[in-house]
C-alpha cells in the first residue's frame, strides 16, 4: 500500500469503501418479510417454539437459527496485512474484506468482531464468550507470539472450530505445493530437506505441517533474523522457536542452504542470492513467499537453477501461494459435519485435495478462462489457481470426511457424493470464471483504448484498468483537460500515458486512405473521411484497431450505443457468417444469466434470433458455462394465444430444429418458465434439463428493459451489453457507466482479442 496521501490507488480504493452504504456488508434476511404473518414468525410469538426445541436439545441451533454457517472474524488489529499494529478500529475494512472472501468463495457468512483490548487473557475471554453465536472463529492480524497462545486456548477452550489463517492458511497452500513439488522432482518426502527462513506464525505453521505430511524433524532447519535455531542457543528464543531447534553446525542461512531440496521463504525481500540458490541440490523447490515481494525472484532463480520449480505469493508468477484457496473451503467442511476443531488430519487432508486437484485435467469450460494456454499439472502448475470452480468440491469433502474419520465431527455425513454434488451446485461458477479472466490479462498485456479519456469517470476507469495490471490503456482526447483531470485527482505518472487525438495524429491521412477504400462508393469522399478520422474518435480509435496499432477499445460514455456503433462499423467488419449483437451478463449470486440481443437488432426474424441464439451459445461456452437456451415471449408454448413476438419466438425455435446445433434449447416461453424449475416441471415435455442460463429476447425492447431494470433495482451484477460478431474487440459502454463498469468491459474487451484469434 502507497504512502502517498495523494496515490490514484488509494483514492479508488476509498471511493470503493465509501461509495453507496459504506463498508463491505449488510445483513439480508432469508426467510420472507413481506406481511404481519411472517414478522410475526420470524419474531413474536414464533420465535418461542425454536426457543424452547434449542433449550431442550442445544445442537437444534444448528437446524433453526443460522448458527452453523457463521464463522467470526476477529482481530486486536496488532497484525493488519504488511502493515502492523494499527489498533482494532483500523482493521475492521480488513475483516469485511474477509467476510467478503468467506460468502463469495464457500457460502458462508462471516461477522467481523474487532476486540479493543491487547491483553492476551481479555481477548481469550471475550471470543469464549461468543461461543454460542457462531459455527467457527477464524482469527486474523493477531501478532506472534500472542497468536499462538490465544489460537491454542481457545481451541482447548471451545467446541467449535477455532483457525489462525495466517499460520494454518498459508501452511495448508504451502503444503499442497510441497507435496507435488516433490513429486514432480521424484523425491521421497521421507528423505528431502527443507531450510525455513523466517520464524513467525506462518513459519512456524508452514514447519510444524510440513512435518505432519512425513518430513522428519531432523531434516528441517529453520533460520530468524538472527541465524539458524539450533539446539543451545539462547539469544532470541522462545517456546515456539524452540520445538522447531536442530542439532547442527550450520549457523547462517547461506550455510543452511547448502545441498537442501527445499526453501520455505516468509521473511523479507532479497534474503535469498542467486550464489544461495546455486548451491542447493539438483532440481530444487524454492517457495519464495514474503510480502509483498519474494526473498529472491523466479526470473533471478531460472537464470541460475533453470531445473528450480518456484512458488511465490504473487498472482504475476506461476504457483501462487494464496490463502482463499483454502480458509473458505476448509471451514465450509467443518461447518457442514459440525467439527468440533479444525485438527492436523483435517489440515493434511486439505493440502492433499489441493494437490490432487492441481494433477487433475483441467477442463476445457475451467481452461477457456486462461489466455496462457491449457494449464497442465508440471513445474509451472503445481497449485490450482485461485478461482477454479471446483475448489469447492474437492476441498470441503476431504475436510469433512478427515473430520470424521478424525472423531471430531458432530454430524457425519452418510453420502458423499451427494455433498460434493451439493457443494458444486452451492456457488455461481460464472464469477469464478470472470476473475480468472481478469487473471489472466496480467500476463498476456493487452493495449486497449478509452476513447472519452478528458471524461475523468473514464479517465478513471483507464488509469484503474492499468493499475490493475489488466493491461495497457490508451487514452484518446484533448491533453489538456486529460492533464487537468490527472492532477485534480492526484495523479503525477503523466510521462507514462500516452495520449491520442486524431487532429494531431501523424497517422491520420494513412487512416483517412484506408477509411476511403472502405466507404469511397457509399458517397463518401477522401476529405469526408479525413474529417471522420480528425473528428470522431471512434473512428480514429477502430482504424488504430485495423491497423494493429492497438488491439481493444472501449467507448460509448458520452454518446448512444447506436451512434457509437455505427461510427465503429464503418472501420469494423462483422466476422463471416455471424451476425453482430448485444449480449449482456447478469451475475446474480447463485447464478448467471445471459441476455441477448440486448443493443443491436431491434425486431429481429425468426432467423435471426436462431443465429442470435447459436452465436450466444458459442460465446457462453467460453466463460465455462454449458448454454441452455430459452426463447422468451409473453406466452407459454402457445398458451395464450399470441401475437407475432410469440410466433418469431415459436419459429425460431423451429428453425433451430433444421439446424445441427450441439446445445438445449426451448421455447416461446416466459421467465418464469424459463428461471423457475418447480414452474417448468409443470411442462413435462420441456427439453431444458434446467433452468436456462441464456435468454433469447424477442425484441431489444424487451431485452433492454428487463436488463435495465436489474441493474437499476439490484440483485445482481449486469456486465454489458457485450458487443459480439466484430472482427477486431470494441465494447459499447452504456452511458453514464460507473468507472468500474467500465473497467469490467475493458477486461472483457481485452481478453476478447484472443478469442478472436482462435
Amino acid at each position: 500500500m502507497s504512502d502517498k496521501k495523494n496515490d490514484f490507488g488509494d483514492k479508488e480504493a476509498l471511493h470503493y469503501h465509501a461509495a453507496g452504504r459504506p463498508g463491505k456488508l449488510e445483513i439480508t434476511a432469508t426467510k420472507s418479510m413481506a406481511t404481519q404473518r411472517d414478522l410475526s414468525l420470524a419474531y413474536s410469538p414464533g420465535v418461542a417454539a425454536p426457543v424452547r426445541a434449542i433449550a431442550e436439545h442445544p445442537n437444534l441451533a444448528y437446524d433453526y437459527t443460522a448458527k452453523g454457517n457463521l464463522v467470526a472474524i476477529i482481530t486486536n488489529g496488532t497484525a493488519i496485512l504488511g502493515l502492523g499494529n494499527l489498533g482494532p478500529l483500523a482493521s475492521k475494512p480488513v475483516m469485511e474484506g474477509k467476510a467478503v472472501l468467506f460468502k463469495r468463495f464457500a457460502d458462508i457468512d462471516g461477522i467481523d468482531l474487532e476486540v479493543d483490548t491487547t491483553d492476551v487473557d481479555e481477548f481469550i475471554n471475550c471470543v469464549k464468550l461468543l461461543g454460542p453465536t457462531f459455527g467457527g472463529i477464524n482469527l486474523e492480524d493477531i501478532k506472534a507470539p500472542e497468536c499462538f497462545i490465544i489460537e491454542q486456548a481457545l481451541r482447548e477452550k471451545m467446541d467449535i472450530p477455532v483457525f489462525h489463517d495466517d499460520q494454518h492458511g498459508t501452511a495448508i497452500i504451502t503444503g499442497a505445493g510441497i507435496i507435488n513439488a516433490i513429486d514432480l522432482t521424484d523425491r521421497d518426502i521421507k528423505d528431502v530437506t527443507v531450510v525455513v527462513n523466517g520464524a513467525g506464525a506462518a513459519a512456524i505453521a508452514c514447519t510444524e505441517l510440513i512435518k505432519a505430511m512425513g518430513v522428519p524433524h531432523h531434516n528441517v532447519i529453520m533460520c530468524d533474523s538472527k541465524g539458524v535455531i539450533y539446539q543451545g542457543r539462547e539469544e532470541g528464543m522462545n517456546q515456539w522457536k524452540s520445538a522447531h531447534a536442530v542439532e547442527t553446525e550450520h549457523r547462517s542461512l547461506e550455510e543452511a542452504l547448502k545441498g537442501a531440496d527445499v526453501f520455505l521463504g516468509l521473511s523479507v525481500q532479497g534474503a535469498v542470492s542467486q550464489e544461495m540458490v546455486k548451491n542447493m541440490a539438483d532440481k530444487p523447490i524454492i517457495f519464495a513467499m514474503a510480502n509483498p515481494d519474494p526473498e529472491i525472484t523466479p526470473e533471478d532463480v531460472k537464470a541460475v537453477r533453470p531445473d528450480a520449480i518456484v512458488a511465490t505469493g504473487r498472482s504475476d508468477y506461476p504457483n501462487q501461494v494464496n490463502n482463499v484457496l483454502g480458509f473458505p473451503y476448509i471451514f465450509r467442511g467443518a461447518l457442514d459435519v459440525r467439527a468440533s476443531t479444525i485438527n492436523d488430519e483435517m489440515k493434511v487432508a486439505a493440502a492433499l485435495a489441493i494437490a490432487e486437484l492441481a494433477r487433475e485435467d483441467v477442463p476445457d469450460e475451467v481452461a477457456a478462462a486462461y489466455t496462457g494456454g491449457h494449464p497442465k499439472y508440471g513445474p509451472d502448475y503445481i497449485i490450482p489457481a485461485p478461482f477454479d470452480p471446483r475448489l469447492i468440491s474437492a476441498i470441503s469433502p476431504a475436510v469433512a470426511e478427515a473430520a470424521i474419520k478424525s472423531g471430531v465431527a458432530k454430524k457425519p455425513l452418510i453420502d458423499m457424493n451427494a455433498y460434493r454434488k451439493e457443494l458444486a451446485a452451492r456457488l455461481n461458477p460464472t464469477t469464478g470464471t470472470l476473475q480468472m479472466v481478469y487473471d489472466q490479462l496480467g500476463k498476456d498485456l493487452k493495449r486497449v483504448i478509452f476513447t472519452e479519456a478528458d471524461e475523468e469517470t473514464v479517465l478513471r476507469a483507464a488509469l484503474g484498468f492499468e493499475q490493475n495490471g489488466y493491461g495497457k490503456a490508451v487514452l484518446l482526447g484533448h491533453e489538456e483537460p486529460i492533464r487537468d483531470h490527472l492532477e485534480r485527482i492526484g495523479h503525477d505518472r503523466t510521462d507514462k500515458l500516452e495520449i491520442h487525438h486524431g487532429r494531431n495524429s501523424d497517422k491520420s491521412h494513412q487512416y483517412a486512405e484506408f477509411l476511403f477504400s472502405k466507404l469511397q462508393r457509399d458517397g463518401y469522399l477522401f476529405r469526408d473521411c479525413l474529417r471522420l478520422v480528425r473528428s470522431d474518435r471512434n473512428v480514429f480509435g477502430a482504424c488504430m484497431l485495423a491497423f494493429g496499432d492497438a488491439d481493444a477499445m472501449v467507448t460509448g460514455h458520452t454518446r448512444h450505443y447506436a451512434a457509437a456503433l455505427e461510427s465503429i462499423t464503418k472501420v469494423i467488419d462483422p466476422l463471416p457468417d455471424r451476425k453482430a449483437m448485444g449480449l449482456s451478463i447478469v451475475v446474480a449470486e447463485d447464478r448467471t444469466i445471459f441476455v441477448a440481443d440486448t443493443a443491436i437488432n431491434e425486431m429481429p426474424t425468426a432467423e435471426e434470433m436462431a443465429e442470435i441464439a447459436i452465436h450466444t451459445a458459442d460465446t457462453v461456452r467460453h466463460f465455462g458455462i454449458e448454454p441452455r437456451v430459452a426463447f422468451m415471449s409473453y406466452t407459454n408454448f402457445g398458451n395464450p394465444t399470441g401475437g407475432i413476438l410469440a410466433t418469431t419466438s415459436r419459429e425460431a425455435v423451429s428453425v433451430l430444429d433444421t439446424k445441427d446445433v450441439d446445445f438445449e434449447y426451448e421455447g416461446e416461453m416466459h421467465a418464469g418458465v424459463a428461471l423457475n424449475p418447480e414452474i417448468m416441471q409443470s411442462y413435462p415435455f420441456c427439453r431444458l434439463s434446467g433452468p436456462a442460463n441464456v435468454l433469447i429476447m424477442p425484441g431489444m425492447h424487451s431485452a433492454h428493459i428487463s436488463t435495465k431494470l436489474l441493474r437499476e433495482l439490484g440483485g445482481g451484477t449486469v456486465i454489458g451489453p457485450m458487443l459480439v460478431g466484430l472482427t477486431h474487440s470494441v465494447q459499447v459502454i452504456p452511458m453514464g457507466s460507473y468507472a468500474s463498469e467500465i473497467i469490467n468491459l475493458a477486461a472483457l474487451a481485452a481478453h476478447n482479442v484472443n478469442l478472436l484469434k482462435k
